[in-house]
């Protein structure tokens, strides 16, 4: 074996190792990181491919079936967010503009200064809600200055762990309340929202701590804030929103089992990956910020709005209550076994923080 083949045989290894690793049930962070990826590993595995095709045999054809092997395992789990597959929210229709909610999401990074575009992008677009992450004192005063008198109604949380969010609404918000599901120095928003045509939603705005070597060893508490949310949501089957920075991937394993607990849609699938993080290094972007919606609501709009000197692209979605087409949507559904998981991962993350 020549000295280039052994490389290439090395690399395609590698990307195989990491889509196999990636269907493992366990809850390491190298782990979990390995399901972020898919569309840079299957990118890669491509011309992995390509550059096989010129070896002598057996060479080029164990490496040319190990590369495309890794493109199929990894094209299962993106094809769902292009639009070759159907969509999972259906479009609106014109009109019924009282009964229809636009939501900004943006994590704005705490150590961020520029306040000043942040406020010029949401002016030019308008939402009814805005929702920010890491936003702290510093963010506070700013956002309480430029948009409080346009959107009065508000929960504040200002922390300076990276974890501060911030909600302002120009709808009415019934009952809001904070909560620290799962871990005491981790909020999260709840809040009912009435639309202008007199419907009202519930809202959650959520904010994990994510598996990485400086955060978190392990998934758990991400796994179990997502899954508690919704159990929630399972058990109360009214119009609902959630939205924020998941830490997570549309595909991963913890997101789309979110997905069959709670019953949500998630509006990007059959439209596309709409990427928000990183948004300094295009090489390596994914779908970190979610808006998933019940099924009585259809999607006017969504789009990734431009950077802010945030790590994170602003995300804009446009969704119109329409519970009579709820028969149009397919909801996903979780099995015995599933539920049973989510129940145990909850458990395991409460006992373990009361410990903590």
């Amino acid at each position: 074996m020549t000295l280039p083949t052994a490389a290439l045989a090395a690399v395609v290894a590698l990307l195989l190792a990491a889509t196999v690793v990636a269907k493992l049930p366990l809850r390491w962070w190298w782990i979990r990181a390995c399901e972020f990826p898919r569309m840079q590993l299957a990118f890669l595995a491509v011309i992995t491919a390509l550059l096989s095709l010129p070896l002598e045999p057996p060479w080029r054809w164990s490496l040319l079936a190990s590369s495309l092997l890794v493109v199929a395992l990894q094209a299962r789990f993106i094809l769902p967010w292009t639009r070759l597959w159907p969509v999972q929210v259906q479009a609106a229709e014109p009109g019924q503009a009282k009964r229809c909610i636009t939501l900004l999401i943006a994590n704005v990074l705490t150590p961020n200064r520029q306040a000043a575009r942040f406020v010029e992008i949401v002016r030019q677009h308008d939402p009814d809600l805005i929702l920010t992450l890491e936003s702290d004192a510093w963010w506070q005063e700013r956002l309480d200055e430029s948009l409080e008198p346009h959107w009065p109604h508000a929960v504040k949380v200002p922390l300076d762990n990276l974890y501060g969010m911030h909600l302002y609404s120009r709808l009415p918000l019934d009952s809001p309340r904070v909560e620290w599901l799962i871990q005491d120095d981790i909020p999260s928003i709840h809040t009912q929202v009435t639309l202008e045509s007199g419907d009202r939603l519930i809202f959650h705005a959520l904010h994990p701590r994510p598996p990485a070597p400086n955060e978190s060893e392990e998934s758990l508490w991400r796994d179990a804030e997502l899954l508690l949310v919704g159990r929630k949501i399972h058990r109360h089957p009214v119009p609902t929103i959630v939205a924020g920075d998941l830490n997570d991937v549309a595909w991963s394993r913890t997101t789309r089992l979110f997905c069959r607990i709670s019953g949500m849609l998630d509006p990007r699938r059959g439209r596309g990956r709409y990427s928000t993080f990183h948004a300094r290094y295009p090489l390596l972007r994914w779908p970190l910020d979610h808006v998933f919606t019940s099924e009585h609501f259809t999607l006017k709009s969504l789009k990734v709005l431009p950077a802010f000197g945030s790590d994170h692209f602003p995300i804009l979605a446009t969704l119109c209550f329409r519970p009579d087409r709820s028969g149009e949507h397919d909801n996903p559904d979780a099995d015995g076994d599933e539920r049973e998981w989510a129940r145990q991962t909850i458990r395991e993350a409460l006992s373990r923080e009361q410990e903590t």
